[in-house]
């Protein structure tokens, strides 16, 4: 789980990712919206490198602004050259990159780059990258890991969707919850939940311009 460069492409992607989540949102438990499209616009977040420079990771934070009280989601992505074997139920859509080519892009908590690269984040081995800037680290993601390293030897992500966000079993008999509607502060950094083993926090821009933040996924006892 080392760290490689990701090299971010300042190109058209058709549709764009959040023309692509418009229509993917609204089919998940933990969505809070209305029966129409949502207006999506893009708050926020990170990404990680897969240290085999193959798969695109992100973590994106989107602002439905179409609802009369605004919604923030947080939703963990991958991009692949190729479709990912046995995911079908995963993917968001595919899209045309401008660079790249044909992308498919997968709900990312299903995908095993991102989960193994997720947890090497908590663990304090693979740093939160810029979301549009190559090769720089973003210093407002902060983590947190109390325990052993994850073995993630013969490791499958299965995680599962209900109301209140996505739960994925991590080895070592943890569950990692990540918070898919995202409860923010805007003045004291957010702290995890009492008991937690572990967690992941950051900030992004809100509607009204004030800098929000919250804590992205807190890891449990199973």
């Amino acid at each position: 789980m080392t760290s490689g460069m990701a090299l971010i492409h300042h190109t058209t992607v058709t549709p764009s990712k959040v023309e692509l989540l418009a229509g993917w949102l609204p089919t998940r438990p933990w969505y809070q919206g209305g029966r129409g499209t949502p207006v999506l616009e893009k708050s926020g977040g990170f990404r990680l490198d897969d240290p085999a420079g193959e798969v695109g990771i992100e973590f994106m934070v989107v602002t439905d602004t179409g609802s009369p009280e605004p919604g923030v989601y947080l939703v963990p992505l991958t991009y692949r050259g190729a479709p990912l074997e046995g995911a079908e139920d995963a993917l968001v859509g595919t899209m045309q990159h401008g660079v790249l080519g044909k992308r498919w892009a997968y709900d990312g908590c299903h995908d095993p780059v991102l989960v193994a690269e997720l947890l090497g984040l908590i663990g304090g081995i693979a740093p939160a990258m810029a979301q549009s800037i190559t090769d720089a680290r973003d210093h407002e993601v902060t983590r947190s890991h109390t325990g052993s390293p994850f073995d993630l030897d013969g490791f499958t992500p299965r995680p599962t969707d209900d109301q209140d966000g996505t739960h994925l079993p991590t080895p070592g008999g943890t569950v990692l919850h990540i918070h898919r509607v995202l409860e923010s502060v805007a003045e004291h950094p957010p702290l995890p939940r009492q008991g937690a083993l572990g967690h992941v926090a950051t900030g992004w821009q809100g509607p009204d311009g004030t800098r929000q933040r919250a804590v992205l996924m807190t890891l449990l006892d199973a």
